[in-house]
Formats: C-alpha cells, structure tokens, sequence
C-alpha cells in the first residue's frame, strides 16, 4: 500500500516540479521583456510605461472583455448559433476582470486615505 502512495505522491511531486519550473520560465521570459527596453544602448529612449498609462491599458482591457462579453450574450439572446460555453467563459472572464479592478480601486482608495490621515 506505502509503494503505491509512494508513486501517487511522486507523481503529484514531478507535477508541482514542472508547474514550477513553467512558471519560472514565464517570470524569467516577462521579466526579459520588461528589462530588455531599458538595457539598450540608448540611455532614456524608451522608458517603462507610467503607472497611469498601466492603468488605462488595464481598464481599456476589462472595457474590451466586457464588451465581447456582452456582444456574445446579445448573439446567442437572438438565437445566433453561438456555443453556450463560450458565452459563459467571455461572461466569466469579464466578471473576474472587474472584480480584479474593483479590489485594485479599493487598494488604491485605502492606500490614498492612509496617506491623507499621515501626519505632515
């Protein structure tokens, strides 16, 4: 029986190694990305995005996603051959973005009022 459990939890073990691994090759490959602009030859040419920009790219995204959302819902309310599942995904994908931005909004509220109540 323990050899059996062994081999299940070895499995379960090389599963979480190769998530792991997966992830850090996505962290190393975006970090590139995000270095790669700055360490040019060229000193200030191209700079990181500001934190505004971030979020308007941010938003305009959860815009997008909403609106696809709701474009495929109308489609399949008219009775256009659209999948129910992929109806449901665009939905679900647009609620957590909002969600996402929700918390991201309260974040920035709460860290505006602990700044604000901050003696001078």
């Amino acid at each position: 029986m323990s050899g059996i459990d062994s081999v299940g939890g070895i499995d379960r073990v090389m599963a979480l190694r190769a998530q792991i691994l997966e992830r850090n090759q996505a962290l190393s490959r975006a970090g590139q990305s995000v270095a790669a602009p700055q360490s040019g030859g060229i000193s200030g040419a191209t700079q990181a995005p500001s934190f505004s920009q971030s979020m308007e790219t941010a938003l305009s995204r959860v815009n997008d996603t909403q609106q696809k959302a709701s474009a495929l819902s109308e489609a399949y309310e008219r009775g256009e051959t659209v999948d129910i599942a992929k109806v449901m995904l665009a939905r679900q994908e647009a609620s957590v973005g909002f969600e996402a931005t929700l918390q991201v909004r309260n974040k920035i509220l709460s860290a505006y009022k602990d700044i604000m109540s901050m003696p001078v």
